[in-house]
């Protein structure tokens, strides 16, 4: 299997369909979750929406740098949503995240290998390999704590 195929897998094993590293993933915890939980703020921390829309916001991101080049997406913007008010907008913005998460694996997938080590837009920024697979760590981090928030509201 290429170096692109197995990013490619293991991004949907984070966010889609897999158990190997955390014996869950991200549309498994909050799939079937009522909106409701997906917003109920524990403390201080972040509602489980907020995380989820913040795994797909660098998802989003990095597709469009396959889809045009550009790295449109800024940290500081990365927990600024809309409030989802409703079990429809909660499952609209699944299917989106869904979706967007199988395309940009699809892109990662079709990658050259050789574009692993280019750029990643500006040499600032590192290559590729080290984009991709810092958001799926980083997606492996939020995970966990989507799983904690939801042991903690008992959900």
């Amino acid at each position: 299997m290429t170096k692109s195929k197995q990013l490619a897998s293991r991004l949907r094993e984070v966010i889609l369909n897999g158990t190997w590293i955390a014996n869950t993933n991200i549309k498994d915890q909050i799939e079937n979750l009522d909106w409701k939980i997906a917003t109920k703020r524990v403390e201080s921390l972040n509602t489980i929406s907020i995380l989820a829309q913040h795994v797909h916001y660098f998802v989003v991101g990095i597709k469009n740098v396959f889809d045009n080049g550009k790295l449109e997406i800024r940290d500081k913007y990365s927990f600024d949503f809309p409030a989802i008010e409703s079990q429809t907008e909660w499952e609209v913005f699944q299917k989106k995240f869904w979706n967007d998460t199988e395309k940009l694996a699809e892109l990662i997938e079709k990658m050259p290998e050789e574009q692993l080590n280019e750029d990643f837009v500006d040499e600032k920024y590192g290559d590729y390999l080290r984009n991709i697979e810092g958001m799926i760590e980083h997606s492996y981090y939020h995970l966990g704590q989507i799983a904690l928030i939801r042991k903690i509201i008992n959900a």
